[in-house]
């Protein structure tokens, strides 16, 4: 006997609204009594924690732990779909097995991902569980129409916290403490006391699709330093060598010169210092200041496996005419990952470096630059450089999320430096170095797998029709009953089209929540008008994508044929490790 599961034009990575297909092939050497044979797609959002000694909520990586540490685990079911494939789903359960004979059999399946996770969904959990009543799996209908069928208990999704996100990236980059993955699992039951089921899986690597991105705009986000340089003397100049200083014995011999006048004191200023040197005129040479800054389009989004849209201006600030140069770049990226175990939160940072470049000679500042003249930095230097494939985009899962940050590393130099003589370089003209960081403290990474404008549309009646359908329907605003005994009655001789001027009303309700309520609404004041919502600014369709997570239409998802990103358009990503090792998180809850 043998299992195994067959994709059909298998994918590097799935993402939102692909549909994965394939057969399960069983060969058998014999006569087999089978039950059924049921296929899952599931995802599993994992986190492991170890209790901290002190008993506060910071929890410990679990490598940190010793041998009896006690470990919290916390198990998320962001994806769980069940199909029957034998017999038809269609059929109901048959009371007895049926007897497969040897040979090869292949039972065709077929799954959609959907967009957000399945764990967010109290109902559908606590149907899988069986606490439905009507429609319950033990009835042999109900959500997936499986009665009789062992199939997850959703009661335990029910005691932990859930968020409504979109499905999050494969992820196995902690060992033993964090990990997010998806399979195909087939199940064969066999009837029988003693007959144990067979079970076969096979992983599967995700990669979601992006949110919209917001309209291309000119506005950049920056982080900038001014760079001032410390004050340095100048180099001594040379005079020409005098006499020796005469010693005690021949001084007063030695008061007269050799045409009789007086010889110049050894401190006066005719004859320099007492080294031999004359004083300079300005002992300190003014600073260069460079103000550097780093921008990126706004909002900061960056793309997996594309360079980072960076650019880098230097900005003359001081009257000092002075060579300045940019000699050390680094960029690296920071992505921070908040690990939550029920009540224990942990945080791993995680560093990579785009770009390392030393000894590099790009002038920022000219001695005839006027101030505040701005010099762009050639992007040359990282325009070729992508994220590294091991970078997943930006999610937040219920027991996981991923932040990045941003750090541009910057070296200045002062000078340059001039050797002299016997090629040897004097300490007072070796150019100063300054090495100051630039960061941005929040940035996005998007997957780069654009959305269809055919989902866009979707998305975007989606929302209208949601807007009305939970529009609220305002009561009539209600008018105090003293302001009723104020309004006299209309004259007779009045026309209704022109009714007349009502006094100014008084109120007299105490300043509570409750007649705030009540008030009737008045003109905004000219010097403090209302704020506009996202999408009553002038020129702006829709909404901000910063409002609110993305959601898509399923009916049109359900639709849909084919896949939704072309193959060619979809970038490199690895998950970090092997989709198919095993899992090294412990199984307890």
């Amino acid at each position: 006997m043998s299992i195994r599961i067959a994709l059909d034009n298998p994918a590097e990575f799935y993402t939102n609204l692909d549909i994965v297909r394939g057969h399960v092939v069983i060969s058998l050497s014999r006569n087999e009594h089978i039950g059924a044979v049921i296929v899952k797609l599931e995802g599993e959002s994992k986190t492991a924690l170890g209790m901290p000694p002190d008993g506060s909520a910071a929890g410990i990586s679990h490598r940190e732990l010793g041998p009896s540490g006690d470990i919290l685990v916390e198990n998320h079911k962001i994806l769980y779909k069940v199909a029957q494939v034998f017999p038809d789903e269609n059929k109901p359960m048959l009371p007895v097995p049926i007897i497969l004979a040897p040979g090869t059999h292949r039972f065709p399946f077929q799954f959609r991902f959907p967009f957000n996770n399945a764990c967010s969904d109290p109902e559908a959990m606590a149907r899988i569980g069986g606490l439905a009543g009507p429609g319950g799996l033990g009835s042999g209908s109900g959500l997936f129409g499986l009665g009789g069928i062992r199939v997850m208990d959703g009661t335990k999704q029910l005691m932990y916290t859930h968020v409504k996100q979109t499905l999050p990236p494969s992820f196995t980059g902690f060992p033993g403490e964090a990990e997010i993955r998806y399979y195909i699992k087939v199940t064969i039951q066999r009837p029988g006391l003693f007959r144990e089921n067979w079970r076969y899986q096979i992983g599967l690597k995700f990669l979601p699709i992006e949110p919209p991105r917001p309209a291309k705009t000119n506005q950049e986000a920056y982080a900038r330093r001014p760079f001032t340089f410390r004050p340095k003397s100048r180099s001594p100049s040379p005079v020409p060598e005098t006499k020796k200083r005469p010693n005690l014995f021949n001084w007063q011999g030695s008061k007269q010169q050799s045409n009789g006048s007086p010889a110049p004191s050894p401190t006066s200023p005719e004859s320099g210092s007492l080294l031999g040197v004359q004083p300079p005129a300005n002992p300190l040479a003014a600073p260069p200041s460079i103000e550097m800054s780093a921008r990126l389009p706004h909002p900061a989004i960056l793309t997996c496996n594309k360079p980072i849209p960076l650019r880098l201006l230097a900005k003359k600030t001081a009257p000092v005419d002075a060579d300045v140069f940019l000699i050390a770049l680094q960029i690296d990226l920071i992505g921070q990952t908040t690990i939550r175990c029920q009540d224990l939160v942990h945080t791993e940072v995680t560093r990579w470096v785009i770009i390392s470049r030393q000894g590099l000679s790009v002038p920022v500042s000219r001695p005839g630059d006027a101030v505040g003249a701005e010099i762009i930095v050639p992007d040359v230097l990282w325009r070729d450089m992508p994220l590294p494939n091991t970078v997943m985009p930006s999610f937040m899962a219920c027991n996981l999320s991923r932040e990045y940050q941003l750090e541009v590393k910057i070296g200045l130099a002062w000078g340059k430096a001039q050797p002299s003589g016997k090629g040897k370089t004097r300490l007072s003209e070796i150019p100063q170095e300054i090495h100051l960081p630039l960061h941005f403290s929040s940035v996005e990474v998007f997957s780069g797998l654009a959305p269809s404008p055919e989902l866009l549309e979707a998305m975007r009646r989606g929302k209208i029709q949601r807007r009305q359908t939970n529009k609220p329907q305002r009561p009539p605003p209600l008018v105090p009953q003293h302001h009723l005994q104020q309004v006299p009655p209309r004259p007779a001789s009045v026309s209704p089209q022109h009714p007349p001027q009502l006094p100014p009303r008084q109120n007299t309700f105490p300043a509570t929540q409750g007649a705030q309520s009540q008030r009737p609404q008045q003109a905004p004041d000219p010097l403090y008008p209302p704020q506009l919502r996202p999408g009553q600014i002038p020129g702006q369709s829709a909404p901000p994508y910063d409002d609110a997570p993305p959601s898509y239409d399923e009916a049109m998802a359900e639709v849909m044929t084919g896949p939704v990103v072309p193959s060619t358009a979809r970038p490199a990503y690895s998950g970090v490790t092997n989709e198919n090792e095993p899992s090294t998180l412990p199984e307890k809850n």
